[in-house]
């Protein structure tokens, strides 16, 4: 099974359009349908079902995605390989990144990995704890930078570090001066809530402590929601690293009892991992401990 025509499926998979998945991969969009269209020859069942609104795959081509994707997989990491021995460092690298850890650590981490490798290619696929647990599961990605995602069978992870979860208040806030705020305190308070239903730090926190909350409001971005704060519309909690450089009259104060958010990195499971994937770990393990807030806290999650 040719590893291109599984390449093109997995693109207008992503994509949902045939078009779409060509320019993406730089071919016409003919030539994709031609390489489509033969695989499900050589199959004997359709992978598509096409409509004027684009494409999507047919219940056997969802049960096949995972093994066009090993393909595909396969071939690069081969690739890699005979690169890796002929001492060219080439490569691709999905990387999948929690939306507070993309705008804290990637900067950093991808400004010294392009310039110490500039022949891997890097894609990065930005999404919150629900996303990620679905890439992960479906090993689209290579290497996820999150905080742990539920579901401990699909991944190998590895800690770096603890981050605090803290309350927002408007300044004017009667618990505003207080060096602590109650996690139950959170019931008597008009509460906005940052992408409800989707595996949150928040949802989290909400379902383990069995909270009855009072939403006032909901969004999409934890920005938004610490603007709305800002005015006075209600409060709302997030990690301490979120908004550490957001410069405004928005009071942070650590849970009582404190409560953390376990950052690091997620690998989906499988037999070997290519050359470019070991030396972005080996990146991610030398400079995120010099740009982490603090050292690796390690108290109880209940203290």
């Amino acid at each position: 099974m040719d590893a291109s025509k599984c390449q093109a499926v997995i693109a207008a998979s992503e994509t949902g359009s045939f078009s779409a998945a060509a320019a993406l991969l730089n071919y016409t969009q003919s030539g994709i349908t031609r390489m489509i269209s033969s695989l499900e020859e050589e199959l004997e069942f359709p992978l598509f079902i096409r409509s004027k609104k684009g494409v999507r795959l047919t219940e056997n081509g969802q049960l096949m995605l995972p093994y066009f994707r090993e393909i595909v997989e396969s071939q690069q990491l081969a690739r890699e390989v005979s690169e890796d021995i002929k001492g060219i460092v080439r490569g691709a690298i999905t990387i999948g990144c929690y939306f507070s850890v993309s705008s804290m650590w990637m900067p950093v981490l991808l400004k010294f990995f392009s310039e110490a490798y500039p022949q891997i290619h890097i894609k990065l696929m930005e999404g919150g704890n629900k996303e990620i647990a679905k890439w992960l599961m479906e090993q689209s990605v290579d290497i996820c930078l999150c905080a742990q995602p539920e579901d401990k069978s699909a991944y190998d992870w590895e800690e770096l570090y603890q981050d605090p979860l803290v309350v927002w208040l408007p300044t004017d806030h009667p618990k505003a001066r207080q060096k602590t705020y109650a996690i139950k305190d959170l019931e008597q308070e008009a509460f906005i809530h940052t992408l409800p239903d989707q595996d949150t730090d928040q949802d989290r926190l909400i379902a383990q402590e069995k909270l009855t909350l009072t939403t006032r409001f909901t969004t999409k971005d934890g920005f938004t929601t610490y603007q709305l704060v800002k005015a006075g519309l209600g409060v709302s909690f997030n990690q301490s690293m979120i908004a550490r450089d957001w410069k405004s009259d928005v009071v942070q104060i650590p849970l009582h009892p404190k409560r953390y958010v376990s950052l690091g990195i997620a690998l989906p499971k499988k037999d070997r991992r290519s050359p470019a994937v070991e030396r972005f770990l080996d990146t991610c393990r030398e400079l995120l401990p010099t740009i982490l807030p603090t050292k690796k806290k390690r108290e109880s999650p209940t203290e």
